[in-house]
């Protein structure tokens, strides 16, 4: 058996010097002999595109061939691999992406929009052109779920993947309800940070978690899925009062991705905020921390933790991906041939059925409570619980009150219907406030 030192190189051409391109060469460098050993054979950089040349990042970039332009690195005969660490759903990174795997070249990505959006197409010419597409990096950072559901519950079948999968959200959640501080200074707070950019729009409107979604689902249930059927809401419109009301009721608000395969075999697709019981694993995950979790009529329910962005997590994540083909690994894109794959049908929002939060900022006065009650009835919404806070003459002359109310598990398209003819009702004071109760 030769030993990994002689080995042929595995060699890599890395577009993209960011945070996340700027770690896996730190990865690769730093723990150049333990790779050597684990991948069975060395990896070499032998060339790289970035934006500048002359920006000081770190790392040693002498003997590393520097191309302008990315979509160069695809005609250097000695690259077997392109690392795309641009970003992007489409412009350089797609036509680099695509480029490398007409040129039989595998591709490793981190870029989870490139993939959300075009991941059959891409699947459809990896597997065509016999070379792996890998994106661990895609989804969660350092969290290996990609690895753990294309291999370890491979023989499985899902039936919910889920979880918190955008950080920038879960902190600003998070911090909110500690501090009782409104979202916009939070955000503010989170920009500073450097846990959200300076649009924050893809993060807190809920499309970053919604482009992972749509990957996950993709991958464990064996549909192409797309984007666009995801039902999306971001945490725009949660404020204190808002996560003061769920922590009386005995639950947390989180920003949730879940995607379902009912026993019809339709997809339900949902990003949103959400109400989560308190005692619940998912609830407690907080800060930045992103959690996945998936549901297999074998395996049960599973949850890994950890860190969803940053540069040792993602890079770790893509140099693992670099670290398998080495080893010759090429199992399809999606764990099972593009081919096999069928269109989603997906639930739509309407169908929906769950309970419900709901605030009202209504005009206390008799009756009021009478006549939502009975909209309510009319459209077949039942209610668990509700919960009123008076006003004090002393401190309060507005005689604007909250009114919370908790369904029982219902249809969302009743719910809609009722809240329309409520939001008609000339005590209510301003928009409601609607949020889902995810149970489990």
């Amino acid at each position: 058996m030769n030993t990994p030192s002689s080995q042929k190189p595995l060699k890599l051409g890395i577009a993209g010097l960011g945070t996340v391109g700027g770690g896996v060469v730190r990865v690769l460098q730093t723990n150049a002999q333990s790779i050597t050993h684990k991948a069975g054979r060395p990896i070499e950089i032998v060339a790289i595109s970035a934006r500048s040349k002359a920006k000081n990042r770190g790392i040693d970039l002498s003997n590393i061939q520097w191309y302008d332009n990315a979509l160069d690195l695809v005609s250097n005969p000695d690259i077997d691999v392109i690392v795309e660490l641009i970003g992007g759903a489409n412009g350089i990174a797609y036509d680099l992406v695509c480029a490398a795997l007409r040129a039989n070249k595998g591709v490793i990505t981190a870029n989870k929009a490139l993939i959300a959006l075009h991941g059959d197409e891409l699947a459809k010419l990896a597997e065509e052109k016999n070379v792996p597409l890998l994106f661990e990096a895609a989804v969660a950072g350092g969290i290996p779920v990609i690895k753990t559901i294309k291999e370890a519950l491979t023989p499985d079948r899902l039936k919910r993947i889920g979880g918190i999968l955008n950080g920038t959200c879960n902190y600003i959640l998070t911090a909110m309800a500690k501090t009782g501080c409104d979202f916009n200074d939070i955000l503010k707070e989170t920009q500073e940070l450097g846990y959200a950019e300076a649009d924050p729009s893809t993060d807190i409107d809920g499309f970053d978690a919604a482009h992972k979604l749509a990957i996950l689902a993709s991958l464990g249930f064996g549909h192409t899925i797309h984007f666009e059927d995801v039902f999306v809401e971001g945490i725009r419109g949660i404020n204190p009062d808002d996560l003061h009301y769920a922590q009386e009721l005995g639950y947390t608000i989180k920003l949730i991705g879940v995607a379902q395969q009912h026993a019809d075999n339709r997809i339900e697709l949902r990003v949103h905020p959400a109400l989560l019981p308190c005692e619940t694993p998912l609830a407690r995950v907080n800060g930045v921390t992103n959690a996945v979790f998936t549901e297999g009529e074998f395996s049960g329910r599973l949850m890994l933790e950890g860190a969803g962005a940053g540069e040792g997590p993602t890079s770790t994540a893509v140099s693992a991906d670099i670290i398998d083909i080495a080893r010759g690994s090429n199992i399809p894109m999606w764990g099972t041939d593009w081919k096999e794959l069928t269109p989603a049908t997906v639930v739509s929002r309407n169908e929906f059925y769950k309970a419900y939060y709901i605030r009202l900022m209504v005009q206390d006065k008799p009756g009021v409570v009478a006549d939502i009650a009975t909209i309510l009835k009319e459209h077949n919404v039942s209610l668990r619980s509700l919960l009123q806070h008076g006003t004090s003459s002393d401190i309060d002359t507005s005689n604007i009150v909250p009114i919370i109310l908790v369904t029982h598990q219902t249809k969302e398209e009743s719910l809609l219907y009722a809240l329309r003819e409520i939001q008609k009702l000339p005590a209510i004071t301003e928009k409601h406030i609607m949020l889902r109760i995810e149970e489990a």
